[in-house]
């Protein structure tokens, strides 16, 4: 089992493939499979890297609540990078996952070759709402298990139509999520999610952030969508694509348009063309 030992926990990473490293960082409702449609896809390209947070098993799952934060995740990635020998890296996230993918290029700008924001900007608008709906669950997780980290996605609009699309992924979405800690997850929503900056909040890094970007986000994410424009909006060479009757976790609901997207996001980065970056920064790589 490949583990690395990072900021003092010890961390779970597969890797795929070889080439220029492609990092996927997951939502909080999954872990590193969810990235199986993309692995399979980019690996034939790119050395492919998944992983799990802290919190996530087989990753350690720390006990102290104070161990999650925002800019641990981060920092863990930046480690996870290190102990692998990767200087410099293609960086995409969903959610949660998107989160610290944006934060990581604001961190590490000089170890981001581009970024995959999807689905990011939960809790930016609804703002009392998420708060108050994320320490009702992490209530629920700590009394009932893991179990309660499942039925709390049964009736989220915007994962509904992953489920009457593709029946058979929506049941092993939710196999998997049964693997996950109950503790692990309570602390990420109590220390990462309700105590990081929102998308709005953010505007004056958005600003400064000097890394060719695509935001990704399906237009039934209704969360993620004015966080999304918002990104497009202030960050300098920022692409947003849109996708159409397509849900939260856009990358195993709709995986031949978000691999499609992706690619031909990753291929203009690398050719120097992608739009406005292309005349200031040719031949970074």
């Amino acid at each position: 089992m490949p583990t690395a030992r990072v900021n003092g926990v010890t961390l779970y990473y597969e890797e795929t493939g070889s080439g220029f490293p492609l990092i996927w960082c997951h939502e909080f409702g999954g872990d590193y499979r969810s990235w199986e449609p993309q692995v399979r896809y980019f690996s034939r390209r790119y050395r492919v890297i998944t992983w799990n947070y802290r919190g996530y098993p087989p990753s350690e799952v720390p006990q102290d609540p104070a161990a999650y934060r925002n800019e641990i995740l981060v920092e863990d990635l930046a480690g996870l990078m290190g102990h692998l020998g990767i200087e410099r890296a293609h960086i995409g996230g969903l959610s949660m996952g998107g989160n610290i993918t944006l934060n990581f290029g604001i961190a590490h700008p000089e170890m981001a070759e581009s970024l995959a924001i999807c689905a990011c900007g939960s809790g930016t608008v609804g703002r009392e709402t998420f708060l108050s709906d994320g320490e009702k669950r992490a209530q629920e997780f700590l009394a009932e298990g893991i179990e309660a980290k499942v039925r709390s996605f049964a009736g989220l609009a915007s994962r509904r139509g992953f489920a009457e699309k593709d029946p058979r992924g929506w049941a092993e979405f939710l196999r998997q999520v049964r693997d996950h800690s109950a503790v692990g997850s309570a602390h990420m929503l109590r220390g990462v999610q309700a105590k990081r900056k929102t998308v709005f909040e953010l505007e004056p890094e958005l600003k400064r952030l000097d890394v060719p970007s695509l935001i990704v986000v399906g237009d039934q994410d209704e969360p993620c969508l004015e966080p999304g424009l918002f990104m497009k909006r202030h960050i300098p060479h920022a692409g947003l694509v849109i996708l159409p009757m397509t849900g939260h976790t856009a990358n195993i609901e709709e995986p031949g348009l978000f691999n499609l997207h992706i690619a031909e996001f990753l291929a203009a980065v690398e050719n120097g063309r992608w739009g406005t970056w292309k005349a200031e920064k040719p031949g970074r790589r």
